[in-house]
């Protein structure tokens, strides 16, 4: 049994005179997937003629098994005792091997038909992400604080587009989904399709995100042609290709962040980290020139510890740039001025100045900060965060409450 492509001229005498009525189906539209057309009492008879339409894959079924198919336009005549021609158009090639392979059990003794496949490309298909996936940002990159190297913002996205499909495998089509139902269309497999899809989607969405691409989130919109491009050389579609099925078009229409995305991005764009940074150190710093002023014993001791912070710290507020060394210091225990035993003259050699003696804080040992910031300092100098543990006076040695900025004891800024 097979199908003989029947000649133009012959087919239109033979066919005025043919009293069996042929076997066709002339439109399988957008949503007709495979259809199968048989006579009455489902047996073909001899010489029936079986027309196949553009885009159509007829292939003739007996007891349970496919004996010819064809995939080129035209008429064809049904003989029992022709052998398979596996006429295929493009799927010449591959029709003889797939066929013969395929074998569908449980048919019915004595059953015949045709199957019609429609290998037209399948439009208007929609996806959309149900739940936020993550992606990696490109449009806002951060600074890697350890490597000091940039990296993609992560953020959560919601994805809106269409697809388009079409059967490239008729015979694992058949096998794997439609089998030999009388019917096949689009609804019975579109949930799944879409749920694949979107898998599909943020495979392609994790390496449009890597090094080597970085893509921004919301640009994803324009990316059609790497899409596809990636969904070929990667086959992010395989599962979908093993049903005989492949994805053909990809269109993200839109592109939507979720709210503590939004918000992210919204403090990158208005306050950098480096804003933010210097804002927080600009808070400490006033805060410690108030401090540094109320304390009537520690005032110069304050505001000197804070002249070496500014220098620290990029003088944030741009105050306190130069600190002059009076000629006299506070003692607590003495009204006078302490005095060194050395004394260096003036250029007119008539009058000495007063050296001081070196009450200025002794450096106290570095710490890292929970931002991994190192400090000399009572604050770190990245978000201005204060030192956490206990504090020792470098005058006197004292032991101060953590947060203290004067020694209780001699009135040293701790600064």
């Amino acid at each position: 049994m097979g199908l003989i492509k029947a000649a133009g001229e012959a087919i239109k005498g033979e066919l005025k005179d043919q009293f069996l009525k042929p076997i066709r189906l002339d439109d399988m539209g957008n949503d007709l997937l495979m259809k199968k057309v048989t006579t009455e009492d489902g047996v073909i008879p001899n010489g029936s003629r079986i027309i196949v339409a553009p885009g159509q894959v007829a292939a003739l079924y007996d007891n349970g098994k496919i004996l010819d198919a064809t995939a080129e336009a035209g008429v064809y005549e049904f003989k029992t005792e022709a052998s398979p021609s596996f006429f295929g158009g493009d799927f010449g090639p591959v029709f003889k091997d797939m066929w013969e392979r395929f074998k569908f059990g449980g048919g019915i003794a004595k059953e015949q038909a045709v199957f019609y496949f429609n290998i037209k490309e399948i439009l208007d298909n929609k996806f959309g992400t149900q739940n936020p996936i993550p992606y990696k940002d490109w449009g806002h990159p951060l600074t890697n604080p350890r490597t000091n190297t940039l990296m993609p913002m992560s953020v959560e996205i919601k994805c809106f587009g269409k697809y388009s499909f079409k059967i490239i495998d008729p015979a694992k089509f058949m096998m794997e989904l439609a089998g030999s139902r009388d019917e096949y269309t689009k609804e019975d497999i579109v949930e799944q399709m879409r749920a694949e899809v979107i898998g599909v989607f943020q495979n392609v969405t994790n390496s449009l995100g890597e090094d080597d691409k970085k893509v921004a989130a919301l640009s994803l919109p324009s990316q059609t042609d790497e899409i596809r491009e990636l969904m070929d050389e990667q086959i992010f579609d395989e599962p979908i290709r093993n049903r005989g099925i492949k994805l053909v078009t990809f269109v993200v229409e839109s592109v939507t962040l979720t709210d503590e995305s939004k918000d992210k991005i919204d403090k990158y764009e208005f306050g950098s980290d480096a804003y933010q940074q210097k804002a927080t150190m600009t808070e400490a710093y006033a805060n410690a020139v108030q401090n540094a002023a109320s304390n009537d014993a520690g005032t110069f001791n304050g505001f000197f510890g804070l002249g070496v912070a500014n220098m620290g710290m990029g003088n944030p507020l741009n105050v306190v740039e130069n600190v002059s060394m009076p000629n006299k210091t506070y003692d607590p225990s003495s009204a006078e001025p302490v005095k060194s035993q050395d004394s260096i003259e003036t250029t007119n050699g008539t009058q000495p100045n007063t050296i001081l003696t070196n009450t200025q804080p002794q450096a106290i040992n570095n710490w890292v900060c929970e931002c991994g910031q190192e400090n000399h300092g009572n604050f770190c100098m990245r978000c201005g965060k204060k030192r956490p543990q206990k504090l020792e006076c470098p005058n006197c040695k004292e032991k101060v409450e953590p947060g203290a900025k004067f020694c209780t004891n001699c009135g040293t800024s701790l600064e």
